[in-house]
């Protein structure tokens, strides 16, 4: 199923070679509200994540960071059940055999794909309104009252609720694509890459308001390749380097683990050394 499917249907992956010098994170004390245990995803014959394990715990922020072609986006499509996959997806201590995105839907799972994926010629209000459309086929006829909440995390929508989607900016098409997913009142979001292609103003509001989101209950697993931005939005992350984990840990210890530094946030070697 495509990423266009999610939508309509309501939506809109670690134990690695080695924990960061800084100290491992703690497990979440109580039963992660996700697990992936041993995932492996592949195209065709060539296998591009190999065995990740992975942990959200609820109201927990974690981030999976790393360069172009690791594995990120596949490992959220796997988890979302839009790819195929081996090994262990385990939601709210369930196992979830053969996951399809009906499925994580209906168990309050809901993806912001990187291409945001709106409906260009329809208006903010009503790209949000579809976003809550699997609970309108459950019987749950909240969706205005649920607009309403969206409006208030994000009041520049409500400002724009009647414009076409395709005529707003960069930030704005994030935060409708955010909203909409919330639509759904997910206890999950998925997000592949919010910062891409927006200036650092926006990408410092869109963040602050997915930190926000644990207050509001959700947890968020978030794809992200501004590994600064995203560790220091995030309880715990990952690294991801060529479909295999190569650390994890609590986001603060990551953010100053050399390795870490020197690879991903952009600092030299003498710049390290003083982290």
């Amino acid at each position: 199923m495509t990423a266009d499917a999610a939508i309509g249907n309501g939506a809109a992956a670690t134990a690695g070679a080695g924990a960061p010098s800084g100290g491992a994170a703690a497990a979440p004390s109580a039963a992660p509200l996700l697990a992936l245990r041993g995932l492996r995803v592949a195209y065709g014959s060539v296998e591009a994540v190999h065995g990740v394990d992975l942990t959200v715990g609820a109201g927990e922020i974690v981030t999976v960071v790393g360069p172009n072609g690791a594995g990120k986006t596949t490992l959220l499509s796997a988890a979302m059940g839009l790819l195929p996959s081996g090994g262990e997806l385990v939601l709210d201590g369930e196992a979830v055999r053969r996951p399809t995105v009906e499925a994580m839907v209906a168990r309050g799972v809901a993806l912001v794909p990187e291409k945001r994926e709106l409906f260009a010629d329809m208006s903010v209000a009503d790209n949000l309104l579809l976003g809550g459309f699997a609970r309108w086929r459950r019987g749950q006829r909240d969706q205005k009252a649920r607009r309403e909440e969206v409006y208030d995390i994000f009041p520049r929508l409500r400002e724009r609720h009647a414009q076409l989607s395709h005529t707003l900016s960069g930030g704005e098409r994030q935060m409708l694509a955010i909203g909409r997913a919330l639509m759904a009142r997910p206890r999950l979001l998925m997000l592949d890459e919010p910062s891409l292609g927006l200036a650092p103003l926006i990408v410092r509001e869109v963040l602050q308001v997915v930190a926000s989101l644990r207050d509001r209950g959700v947890s968020v697993l978030l794809v992200e390749q501004n590994a600064r931005a995203a560790l220091n939005t995030a309880d715990r992350g990952y690294v991801l380097e060529m479909g295999a984990v190569a650390f994890h840990g609590a986001a603060s210890d990551l953010l100053h683990d050399r390795r870490v530094v020197e690879t991903y946030l952009g600092l030299g070697k003498g710049v390290a050394a003083g982290a």
